[in-house]
């Protein structure tokens, strides 16, 4: 990793710990990325598109960081995506890309400025793990969205080891709350040998 890369990214965290590392990183945190070449953004926008994600219609990016999500979305022809995030100095560097038609700063576990039904697609990439947003962020995720609608998201090895995140998962989907729509398990971070998988689930 770079020498700006924070140590322990996949370690368990308070919020305040978490907020911190994210602050302090974003100056260097694209650039770090993408010398770990960072793939799973590009892989869940064409998941979604895959999965049949209404290109027109808009996308929550739920914890867009600098907005490399928003770019791959709008690679994958998305054409109107908002974005939001616990980090100030994360936001401001995700604004500067263009890609967005509006971006919101919120409290971890906060879904502020969302209804239920205000979108059709949420994306939450690399958020939901180990080290950043506890298992229950799903629920948040998925109450947020009416039947029919699509959650991607993905957890890397790290995550995939740990059970209070698979076992989220697996009861979101045995509870009915959703049903899997894609799964592939492949490339996260490549120059670290690291993978994750990316789900797209589908509300009921």
């Amino acid at each position: 990793m770079s020498d700006t890369t924070p140590k322990g990214l996949w370690a368990p965290r308070s919020v305040e710990e978490t907020q911190k590392l994210y602050a302090e990183w974003a100056d260097t945190y694209e650039k770090d990325v993408r010398e770990m070449g960072y793939a799973t953004p590009g892989r869940i926008a064409s998941a979604l598109r895959d999965a049949g994600a209404d290109t027109a219609a808009p996308v929550l990016d739920f914890g867009c960081g600098t907005g490399l999500s928003g770019i791959a979305l709008r690679g994958a022809g998305f054409e109107v995506i908002d974005g939001m995030d616990i980090s100030a100095e994360m936001i401001a560097k995700a604004d500067a890309k263009g890609a967005y038609r509006q971006l919101w700063q919120v409290e971890p576990g906060s879904m502020r400025h969302v209804s239920r039904g205000d979108y059709r697609t949420i994306t939450a990439t690399g958020v939901v793990s180990l080290g950043a947003a506890p298992p229950e962020t799903l629920d948040m995720l998925l109450g947020a969205l009416a039947p029919g609608g699509l959650l991607a998201l993905s957890y890397n090895d790290a995550t995939l080891q740990d059970a209070a995140y698979t076992g989220k998962l697996a009861e979101v989907l045995a509870d009915a709350q959703a049903d899997l729509a894609f799964e592939e398990h492949g490339p996260h971070l490549t120059a670290k040998n690291m993978n994750s998988t990316v789900y797209v689930l589908k509300t009921t």
